[in-house]
């Protein structure tokens, strides 16, 4: 690409971005260069001065800077580290203190001396702090400031700590977190109410300084904040924006963080496209919510007006343009999840025949099944197909301690209704309320909790199967390995975790799999299941013919929607298939009220549910197609 092209592609950008195609890859990059910047200052005899950041975003940076000092040769001895924040107040041997986070993901395992780690102290007296931060600064202005500033960025758009409002000259400072920063730390700390309120943190001023800074964001959840802080106006509404103001600053992203900017968003409006199927109905769906017509009513007018001049004068009129995506929304539409049978199914999402399909509905947690596709998985039963469920994990780190009690009192008042003796229950009763009294924030829970939350789990999901008319037979509980850790962090995906896919599938041998696509859970859980259920199915395709017959289907609905381009399966609900949902969600009373992790969505889910499906219905009847209740949306995965 010529520099002129790329620089009209990002016209809209108003600092540096490369974007990468995955995280992995963009880590290794930039741990390459920060060796890179310490192997050249090691020559002159120097320090390198680096900034550094914690959170889930730079964790494969310093996984491969470790491995550059084990394999390498990379030394740290000429390093100096300041650390761009702590919770406060903080002890650092806590588990969600950086400090601990920097010893085992980075410091523990190189060779960088002790004396040169700086990281805000989160157990200063009150009346320290003010001291503290001041010296903070002295530091690292003595040493001539920052060499290298790594940041990540939340979704309020803070860097650090500095939350909306902060000033662009702001140093080192204590804060007060911002209600949605505190809402994606709960998880680490066993709950919103038990996140620290303020912290210590680097200052925007500070920050600036520094000769080099690279931002780094992967995920699509950080998508709508990258493109306020590099396409948006400078505001302290999104401190990242400051970073606008700098001759010096990098944004390193993967494609999901890059694809809420205008190039990859809305390519049309900066470039002559390649006009394939996929994004011309990207480009009419958005043309048609744009202007707020019809999609049969758009004119040519629209399309000049709206950087789609191209794409009228290639394959218009823009008539029959209209009507080619029409019809292409329209064939989406089916009340037939599993294939009308005898009919023409050309122009269906799913296959006439076999008439009667076996099905497995996989959901990652015991209640995503319901909550996501509870409609379309009550009409498969209802039209006959073999519809078997199949919950991955426990779920049980998501149940309230109270209800572990409430439980296990019910388990000692019917033991001694029927005459049995509830010594032995009596004494791990009181076991679970003295650890419960004393448990620390993610503490693993005892065994015998861990279990009662499994099963307060397990009979909810039953009571939802059996709701959407499943035999006994017909669900399935894997508990897959990965998930029984105890702890919010899982271990990583085994061999068992396949095998036990695999031998379900092969049990059953399925026509469609539905399995949950929405990698937005903020635990991560539905993204590794997912990859689960996709390396089972590869490895029976190698020798199971019935595999080639198999279609897999992703829902989603707990976090987000798809977008309406993206659907290939709508199926719509009735007034009374909503309630019938809404019935089969209820029977997961653990997760009414208030789950334990609610992600940033206050609502409860059953209510998520209705109104994300009750949005794709409109966004259906804005475009011009039939008015329904609500519907809920798949997009076929091609394996």
């Amino acid at each position: 690409m010529s520099r002129l092209n790329l620089l009209e592609e990002t016209r809209y950008e108003k600092l540096p971005v490369t974007v990468y195609s995955n995280p992995q890859e963009a880590s290794v990059k930039v741990a390459w260069r920060i060796a890179a910047l310490i192997r050249a200052k090691q020559q002159k005899g120097e320090k390198a001065i680096l900034g550094l950041a914690t959170g889930v975003t730079p964790i494969a940076v310093y996984a491969e800077l470790v491995r550059l000092y084990r394999e390498d040769g990379l030394s740290f001895k000429n390093v100096i580290t300041f650390n761009l924040d702590e919770y406060y107040p903080m002890k650092p041997t806590a588990a969600q203190s950086y400090v601990t986070f920097m010893n085992d993901n980075l410091f523990s395992h190189i060779d960088i001396d002790k004396n040169n780690i700086h990281i805000p102290d989160g157990t200063l007296k009150p009346e320290d702090v003010a001291t503290f931060c001041l010296e903070y600064e002295q530091k690292i202005t003595a040493l001539g400031g920052l060499d290298l500033q790594i940041l990540g960025i939340g979704r309020t758009g803070h860097i650090g700590f500095n939350e909306p409002g902060s000033a662009p000259n702001s140093g080192t400072r204590l804060v007060t977190l911002d209600d949605l920063t505190r809402s994606d730390a709960a998880r680490d700390f066993g709950g919103k109410e038990k996140v620290p309120t303020k912290a210590i943190t680097m200052g925007i001023g500070t920050i600036f300084k520094a000769r080099e800074i690279i931002l780094m964001a992967w995920s699509a959840k950080k998508a709508p904040i990258i493109k306020k802080a590099v396409e948006g106006e400078i505001s302290g509404e999104v401190p990242a924006t400051y970073l606008q103001l700098s001759d010096h600053v990098e944004f390193v992203l993967d494609e999901a963080a890059a694809s809420g900017l205008t190039r990859f968003d809305t390519p049309w409006l900066v470039k002559d496209c390649i006009w394939s199927n996929a994004l011309k109905k990207k480009a009419v769906i958005w043309l048609a919510n744009t202007t707020g017509k019809p999609v049969l009513k758009l004119t040519e007018e629209d399309y000049n007006n709206h950087g789609m001049a191209q794409l009228a004068t290639e394959q218009g009129p823009v008539y029959n343009i209209n009507i080619d995506i029409f019809n292409q929304v329209q064939h989406t539409i089916t009340g037939w999840p599993g294939g009308k049978p005898n009919s023409d199914d050309s122009g269906r999402p799913e296959r006439a025949e076999p008439a009667k399909k076996r099905v497995i509905v996989f959901s990652p947690h015991p209640d995503d099944d319901v909550i996501s596709m509870g409609g379309t998985f009550i009409r498969l039963v209802d039209q006959g197909h073999d519809v078997h469920v199949a919950y991955q994990t426990s779920g049980n780190t998501a149940v309230w301690d109270d209800d572990v009690l409430r439980y296990a009192e019910f388990a000692i008042d019917f033991n001694q209704s029927i005459g049995e003796d509830t010594k032995h229950l009596d004494k791990i009763y009181q076991e679970m309320r003295a650890f419960i009294a004393q448990k620390q924030p993610n503490q693993v829970d005892t065994q015998e909790i861990r279990n009662v939350k499994g099963f307060i789990r397990k009979t909810e999901a039953i009571a939802g199967a059996r709701y959407a008319g499943l035999s006994d037979d017909h669900i399935h509980f894997m508990a897959l390995p990965f998930y029984e850790t105890g702890k919010i962090k899982k271990n990583s995906v085994g061999e068992e975790d396949i095998l036990l896919t695999m031998e379900l599938l092969q049990k059953v041998k399925p026509q469609q799999v539905f399995a949950a696509g929405d990698f937005a859970d903020p635990n991560g859980t539905h993204l590794v299941c997912f990859n689960i259920i996709i390396a089972a199915l590869r490895r029976l395709r190698e020798t199971e013919e019935w595999v080639k017959d198999c279609w897999l289907w992703m829902y989603r609905g707990a976090w987000h929607e798809f977008e309406t381009w993206e659907i290939e399966m709508a199926v719509p609900l009735s007034p009374d298939e909503v309630i019938r949902k809404r019935n089969a969600i209820f029977k997961h009373q653990s997760q009414k009220d208030r789950p334990v992790f609610p992600g940033d969505d206050s609502r409860e889910f059953w209510l998520r549910a209705e109104d994300r499906t009750r949005d794709t219905a409109q966004c259906y009847d804005r475009l011009g197609l039939a008015e329904y209740e609500a519907m809920e949306a798949f997009v076929r995965f091609k394996y």
